[in-house]
């Protein structure tokens, strides 16, 4: 009986749900921020909580739409960007990975390359292959999209053409929708854009600009809503911001999945509540003033 009831018991123990592991976090690439005490720290912004990486996978893996916020040139936001691929993998499928790096001319190209990557025939060249632009670094985004490539979902591409944007620039169409076109929304647009130009773009261009801004984060949140669920959005930190960028868009377009904002963030930089869910601190990247070129006569 007592043997019975051991076996029991251990039947029992193995019927009950075993949490999956999620892969080791890489580890740090940028040399600054190493001693920082928020260096690597996760904060669910609902509660103020500091939370675990495994914790921050269980909270996204339930959402519809997960959109990371990156800063472009730091390798550690990419590596992590790579890691959650992985991790959320471990909880539940992907529908698809969308990327602000891609745009609608390369998708054939993404589409024939991935056939290709599937059929254990890859580009010899797969950056040529796909035309990657060269602002974008590959030694940063080559991994993510290799990943994605012989993944079962589809790697879509979320921005405009370059021939979309200077149709926006020249004409400006109406953006329909009221959380996207509040005042508020285009003023901190608006003075984003001037200190990003380093204070040196004239006002006449302030319009076509922000309906560059905005007309790319429709795009996004287009893509995103019509794209296999769970979908996952790869893009800058200000694209996936809940006060200004794509959440407001799906909004706008009435798209009633579950919507969540994860932004990585170099150690000091401040991340409220109302611009993302989930903050996920790194290493920093050596500060570079960008405008110097630009004021120089």
């Amino acid at each position: 009986m007592r043997i019975a009831i051991t076996l029991l018991l251990l039947f029992l123990a193995g019927c009950q749900s075993v949490r999956p592991t999620v892969p080791a976090v890489p580890d740090w690439q940028s040399p600054q921020g190493r001693e920082h005490a928020q260096l690597g720290v996760i904060i669910d912004l609902r509660s103020g909580q500091q939370i675990s990486p495994q914790q921050l996978v269980i909270e996204l893996a339930t959402a519809g739409h997960v959109l990371v916020g990156e800063q472009h040139d730091n390798p550690d936001h990419h590596a992590l960007q790579l890691w959650l691929l992985k991790a959320l993998a471990q909880y539940r499928p992907t529908g698809s990975l969308l990327l602000e790096m891609l745009t609608p001319s390369q998708q054939g190209a993404v589409d024939s390359s991935r056939a290709a990557t599937q059929a254990k025939q890859p580009p010899a060249d797969l950056a040529k292959a796909l035309s990657w632009k060269e602002g974008w670094d590959w030694s940063y985004y080559g991994p993510i999209v290799r990943y994605a490539l012989v993944q079962p979902y589809p790697l879509l591409a979320a921005n405009l053409d370059r021939e979309e944007i200077m149709a926006v620039y020249r004409q400006p169409p109406p953006l329909v929708g009221s959380a996207s076109t509040a005042a508020s929304v285009r003023t901190a647009l608006q003075d984003d854009i001037r200190e990003s130009h380093c204070g040196l773009l004239p006002e006449s261009q302030m319009p076509p600009m922000l309906a560059i801004q905005q007309q790319r984060d429709r795009r996004m949140a287009e893509q995103i809503k019509a794209a296999p669920q769970p979908s996952i959005l790869f893009a800058g930190a200000f694209h996936v911001r809940r006060d200004l960028g794509v959440p407001l868009h799906l909004q706008d377009l009435g798209d009633s999945s579950q919507t969540r904002v994860l932004t990585l963030a170099e150690v000091g930089r401040t991340v409220t509540a109302q611009q993302s869910d989930f903050v996920w601190y790194t290493a920093a990247t050596p500060e570079q003033d960008h405008c110097a070129k630009l004021r120089k006569p």
